[in-house]
């Protein structure tokens, strides 16, 4: 009895430092988003324009993206999601993305990709299930510099504008054929079962203290609360 009884402490104890870990790496990835935002190369004609950040429904960051990744497929590249609502951005939505013909600049074997999802209809369409980019949903490389002026009709209409970034700079990235999604075990992990994805990008709950700097990198970059809905 006394075995057994040290084995089930055992095996909870292993259980909850696991949660921990998770959780704990649900906490880096906020972090390295954050980071990816925050790390801006002097460079204007390299950047989100103004006017196409203003007008994002949501913005999903997806730091360190391995090329390697994407050769084998047996690997994914996470992300963070977040939307604007009437009281500002949303709580985080951990998102995944996965496989694809992802458009790597040249020269580089890792990437952070930042993702705007132009409409709310495009946001719903993620919440769903897994969406395949350039099939289930439209996608654009997006446009750079100090304005959208030069913007293409198939950027205007796009429902994701995506972005890489090397070096601070953002450039329009390709990532047709990716499969993007919500993290059901990372969100599970964070929320339980208390909130669901469409719950969560809708202000309910409000942004954890863990998600304030995200939160705020997020503002800077891509302006207050949502004016008008979509």
């Amino acid at each position: 009895m006394r075995r057994t009884a040290v084995f089930t402490c055992c095996v909870l104890l292993s259980a909850s430092v696991a949660g921990a870990d998770n959780k704990g790496t649900e906490k880096a990835r906020l972090s390295e988003a954050t980071a990816v935002l925050q790390a801006r190369a002097d460079t204007p004609e390299h950047e989100i324009p103004t006017d196409t950040a203003h007008r994002a429904a949501c913005v999903i960051v997806v730091p360190s993206l391995k090329k390697a990744a994407f050769i084998v497929g047996g690997e994914f590249g996470k992300g963070v999601m977040t939307c604007r609502t009437a009281q500002g951005w949303s709580a985080p939505l951990y998102m995944q993305i996965q496989k694809g013909s992802i458009g790597f600049q040249a020269g580089a074997e890792e990437i952070d990709l930042v993702l705007l999802v132009m409409n709310q209809r495009g946001a719903e369409k993620l919440l769903g299930d897994k969406v395949t980019l350039g099939a289930g949903m439209s996608v654009a490389a997006g446009p750079e510099g100090g304005t959208a002026s030069a913007a293409t009709d198939a950027r205007m209409k796009a429902e994701i504008l995506s972005y890489s970034r090397t070096r601070g700079a953002f450039i329009g990235a390709d990532i047709s054929g990716g499969v993007l999604g919500p993290d059901k075990d990372a969100n599970h992990r964070v929320s339980g079962d208390t909130n669901t994805p469409r719950e969560i990008i809708r202000g309910t709950p409000e942004p954890a203290a863990d998600a304030a700097d995200f939160i705020a990198a997020v503002q800077h970059e891509f302006g207050g609360s949502l004016k008008t809905s979509n």
